[in-house]
């Protein structure tokens, strides 16, 4: 089933970020975690569906998307970044593979953090972060989606790995790559979950780095 939504707020949270927040369908539900298939209600475009995730909870009175746009690539993102408020966005139903397993790691490069916007932005509202920590890649700092965010979600078990330029010296941002040798120092326990998402040489390398440090691959959540 397809809905076609007005979009009621559209508002940068990075340079290239934008967060998008949609009417909600009555009875439309999804759990945190979950994406839907989203076009872009112009002409030549509404058949061209691209998969994003809700950052938005269920229990909000509206839909909400995190979106990374990508001009030079003249596709979908691109469409996007062009709308303004009261413009129309079409959605699916919901549906995805990365879902709250219990107290974990969470690894997220560029983009690939949006899965676990909602799922700690519900455990947040619950009161139960417990021990989950976010290790969050980037390029440069001006790239980190939601900062402050996830500095209140999380505190000191935020942690951000800057890629591309030396971090500047009034933070605890680490200056390199999330690599094996990085998880062995900065992770205790590879008996618990870890959550992978990012591009898929991010994905691949993180996951082949868990399972050679001894984690389960029935631990490792990552969208199939």
């Amino acid at each position: 089933m397809s809905y076609t939504l007005a979009i009621k707020d559209i508002r940068n949270v990075t340079h290239d970020v934008l967060q998008i927040r949609l009417e909600k369908p009555e009875g439309y539900a999804f759990t945190p975690g979950q994406a839907t298939e989203v076009a872009v209600d112009r002409e030549g475009w509404r058949e061209e569906g691209r998969p994003f995730t809700f950052t938005s909870l269920d229990t909000d009175p509206f839909l909400e998307f995190v979106i990374k746009i990508y001009p030079d690539h003249e596709g979908v993102t691109d469409q996007i970044g062009q709308l303004s408020a009261g413009d129309n966005l079409i959605i699916g139903d919901p549906w995805g593979t990365i879902e709250y397993k219990g107290e974990g790691v969470f690894l997220a490069g560029g983009a690939g953090v949006t899965p676990f916007i909602a799922i700690l932005r519900d455990l947040h509202r619950k009161g139960q972060i417990g021990n989950n920590q976010l290790l969050f890649s980037n390029k440069t700092e001006r790239d980190i989606i939601l900062k402050e965010e996830f500095e209140t979600i999380l505190g000191d078990q935020f942690t951000n790995v800057i890629t591309q330029e030396k971090p500047s010296s009034e933070h605890v941002f680490l200056d390199g790559v999330i690599d094996k040798a990085f998880l062995k120092s900065h992770i205790k326990d590879f008996g618990q979950p870890f959550y992978v998402c990012g591009p898929d040489p991010f994905n691949n390398a993180i996951i082949a780095s868990l399972e050679e440090l001894g984690a389960s691959p029935e631990a490792l959540i990552f969208e199939k």
